[in-house]
């Protein structure tokens, strides 16, 4: 028999990692919806079964949504809704411009009804005022009906060669409370073994491979990949790769002559890759991080694969909006973990 497909509705969808990893596990992703024009385009590319708007998603209204969907019904609601806006007030989340965006996560929620929704933030909205804005949260899907459980998953645990670590929110309308999905590997995938088969120089795009894989997850990364596509390295200056060649591999600003600690004002400066073990967290390009072995920062495609974005997502706009979406971005290995499990939860309605 065949399994069912449960459709998907992701908001605030960036590139589409989050939707990634639900098609992986065998969703349907109807629709994805962003106000970025450039991480639409991309997402357009890559979801090739998958409708798109591009909106501010205070002003959609949910009818609108229903529409371009074709009016299907819609198991799961996604995303991970920009929270820097939040305040305290008391114990609720203050009704200001600057949280609009997720109380129009909230708002499609509510309309919809759908049998459970998944939203993604950073790991500090569980903590921040001693946890009041994570029970304001909580408290706005459980007055919609929904049964909510919260975790900070490490995508290092589910196969992603990367520490970074993310606050997940789950909600289930049928009472149930669902639980995370358990860590998947033991030995966690390091950066070497993500990105050693890629070259020091740039690659044209759809370049053939140069070398065979050199690990399995480099194996799995290539699946169904017709070659090599963002892997255009960043020129920097001279000075800027001296200083680079003094820091070992895993290492950082501190091992630098005192005299040039100084020379970037932030404390992730001058950090090397460890090649030994996964990723520190890959941001949205800001050239603090560099490859642990060449002297420049990671590419787009070495920072997808450390994200566990396969050789086959191509990106696409400027090489810094290709780098933004791709730190934005929730790793699909990760996002695909929390999927498997949901359908479990999901068979019970």
């Amino acid at each position: 028999m065949t399994e069912k497909k449960y459709n998907v509705l992701d908001l605030f969808c960036g590139c589409g990692g989050l939707s990634l990893g639900f098609e992986q596990a065998g969703y349907n992703v109807l629709l994805g919806i962003d106000n970025w024009e450039d991480a639409l385009v991309t997402f357009h590319n890559n979801h090739h079964e998958s409708e798109t708007i591009c909106a501010d998603l205070m002003k959609l209204k949910p009818e609108e949504v229903e529409e371009k969907m074709g009016k299907q019904k819609l198991d799961v609601i996604v995303g991970g809704p920009p929270c820097q806006g939040f305040s305290i007030a008391g114990k609720r989340i203050v009704e200001d411009d600057r949280n609009k965006l997720y109380k129009s996560f909230v708002n499609m929620v509510s309309y919809f009804q759908p049998k459970a929704f998944v939203l993604e933030n950073v790991p500090n909205i569980l903590t921040i005022g001693e946890g009041i804005i994570k029970q304001a949260i909580i408290s706005d899907f459980e007055n919609l009906g929904y049964k909510v459980t919260n975790k900070v998953l490490l995508a290092s645990d589910y196969g992603v060669p990367q520490n970074r670590r993310r606050a997940i929110f789950v909600g289930l309308k049928n009472g149930q409370e669902f639980v995370f999905p358990q860590a998947s590997t033991k030995q966690r995938v390091t950066t070497e073994e993500a990105l050693s088969d890629l070259p020091e120089t740039s690659m044209l795009d759809g370049a053939t491979y140069q070398n065979i894989p050199q690990s399995e997850y480099q194996k799995t990364m290539r699946k169904g990949s017709r070659g090599v596509y963002n892997h255009d390295i960043t020129i920097h200056t001279e000075q800027t790769k001296r200083i680079i060649a003094m820091v070992p591999d895993g290492g950082n600003y501190k091992d630098l002559p005192e005299e040039l600690q100084q020379t970037r004002k932030v404390h992730i400066a001058w950090t090397r890759l460890n090649s030994k073990a996964p990723s520190i967290t890959i941001d949205t390009g800001h050239r603090h991080h560099f490859h642990y072995k060449y002297n420049r920062i990671p590419t787009v495609r070495e920072s997808a694969r450390i994200q566990s974005f396969a050789d086959s997502f191509v990106f696409w706009g400027s090489k810094t909006s290709q780098y933004k979406q791709v730190g934005n971005a929730v790793p699909p290995m990760m996002a695909r973990a929390i999927a498997d499990r949901l359908r479990d939860f999901l068979k019970e309605f």
